[in-house]
């Protein structure tokens, strides 16, 4: 729902966590990367070229199933 607040909101110690980028993201002239970490019961999606900015996170259970598709 675009525009709308899901009144959601995930607490997440992110200080210590290790992020992963996509190796298709490391070749050619990519510049749009987004990294993710798994942070217990999420996975944290960050945009790669603002590490200190937003992030998502995403259901464990969630990523799985996206991944897998």
């Amino acid at each position: 729902m675009a525009g709308r607040n899901s009144g959601w909101t995930v607490e997440v110690d992110s200080s210590g966590l290790r992020w992963f980028k996509s190796s298709a993201s490391s070749s050619g002239n990519t510049v749009n990367c987004v990294e993710i970490a798994w942070a217990g019961a999420v996975v944290l999606v960050r945009n790669s070229r603002d590490r200190a900015g937003a992030r998502l996170a995403i259901p464990t259970a969630s990523w799985a199933a996206f991944v897998a598709r």
